[in-house]
């Protein structure tokens, strides 16, 4: 399992550990993924998602699933959340009908 999150793109990024001395050792910081179950309004079904924990904390902020992935770049996103995102915007296409 990739260490990436499915909506943001966030992944694994490298840097040093430098000691008092001044010593330099490469290592990898870590995004802090979870994994979650989110509801979507539009489809009224759960999805399962492994995000990072900023992610989950803007998904909140912005009112939900169907609000992060209407506002989400298509790069930045997993295939699945691809998929769920044009299902929720065909969901909402049918009820604005």
């Amino acid at each position: 399992m990739s260490r990436r999150c499915e909506l943001t793109g966030k992944g694994v990024m490298s840097g040093n550990n430098v000691s008092h001395a001044n010593n330099k050792n490469r290592r990898r910081f870590l995004p802090n993924l979870v994994d979650v179950t989110l509801m979507s309004e539009a489809l009224n079904q759960r999805v399962r998602f492994r995000i990072s924990t900023q992610a989950l904390r803007t998904v909140e902020h912005r009112g939900g699933l169907d609000a992060f992935l209407a506002k989400a770049k298509e790069g930045e996103l997993s295939q699945k959340a691809k998929l769920i995102k044009k299902q929720v915007a065909k969901a909402h296409a049918e009820a604005a009908a």
